[in-house]
């Protein structure tokens, strides 16, 4: 009985899903060129409020699109089906036995509607550019269990694997909410929590032996774009958040935030990493207006567990011995 509910449960957020795609659809498509802005009390383009950056649109392009910007709308049709298809199987997997959350925690993409092969932008083949050949790979599953600082940062809740910079969709949590003054912006994100105060027009660069989790971040008005340029990253977070490759003590990464109508920020960010990759990646998320309010996002699993990883492996280190 509760399995069944739970299922009927997960039908109608997918229904509803689909519903709120075909919305976003007409607003993205009605959206005109000549859209002014309102305006802060401080005479800059007014971009607060809470906005949603979830997307069904692969980062990096399948291959069998070559330079193909976007999908056909059959094609369209056919990879959101599919999408729900895949949805669906992982709601029922979950209630068949003890796994992460079940699907109902798991945020539905409301943004769809440019009908984009990836998210990436440029190279113009939609995918990340080769490494270097001294860059850094670290494999996702080779993480230590000699202490806590071994463990994922995500984790321990220390960097969010969406809080960015930069912001990239994932699983859930994918809100941000953007707060204006006159001389700073503040980015604060849903995932961990995490606000970055970025001054405006500020004066000289951190110091270069200075390093932060997510980077030291400077911001400016260009026009009616919010432009947020971000180095200063230690040796320890990923050059891509989200992916292997790289440490990001070389990164800039510059982030454009730019209002296209009244529901919708073009969010676009270049990262340029020599010391990982052999060309710049640009990437563009829409970022759709949310009627509602950021609240507080606690996150402690990884660190109430920790406790027992560790016991764990000393138990399993002693069974080793004991062979």
């Amino acid at each position: 009985m509760v399995r069944t509910i739970g299922l009927f449960f997960q039908t109608l957020l997918i229904i509803l899903s689909s519903v709120l795609s075909v919305t976003n659809l007409t607003a993205a498509n009605s959206a005109s060129t000549d859209y002014i802005a309102p305006l802060t009390e401080w005479n800059q383009p007014d971009l607060q409020g809470v906005w949603n950056f979830a997307s069904d649109t692969p980062l990096e392009r399948p291959e069998r699109f070559g330079n193909r910007e976007y999908f056909t709308p059959e094609e369209a049709t056919e990879n959101r089906n599919k999408s729900i298809t895949m949805f669906e199987a992982r709601a029922e997997s979950h209630f068949d036995g003890v796994g992460g959350y079940n699907s109902f925690w798991y945020e539905r993409a409301s943004i769809s509607y440019d009908q984009r092969t990836s998210l990436i932008t440029y190279p113009i083949n939609g995918r990340l550019p080769e490494l270097i050949e001294s860059a850094y790979l670290q494999d996702a599953l080779d993480v230590g269990f000699d202490g806590p600082e071994d463990r994922h940062l995500s984790e321990r809740c220390i960097v969010g694997f969406n809080a960015g910079p930069p912001l990239l969709p994932s699983s859930y949590n994918n809100n941000v909410q953007i707060i204006q003054h006159r001389d700073h912006a503040v980015i604060i994100t849903e995932m961990v929590h995490d606000a970055r105060i970025v001054p405006l027009n500020a004066g000289p660069d951190l110091h270069n032996n200075i390093r932060l989790w997510s980077g030291n971040s400077r911001g400016y008005w260009d026009g009616e774009t919010l432009v947020v340029e971000t180095k200063n990253f230690n040796d320890i977070t990923q050059s891509f958040l989200g992916s292997p490759y790289g440490n990001s003590y070389e990164k800039l990464l510059t982030e454009r935030f730019t209002r296209v109508d009244a529901e919708t920020i073009e969010y676009e960010f270049t990262i340029d990493d020599p010391g990982t990759f052999t060309d710049k990646i640009t990437s563009m998320v829409p970022m759709i207006k949310v009627d509602g309010l950021l609240y507080d996002y606690a996150c402690h699993e990884g660190n109430y567990g920790m406790m027992n990883i560790l016991r764990g492996a000393r138990v399993q280190e002693s069974l080793e011995l004991a062979r």
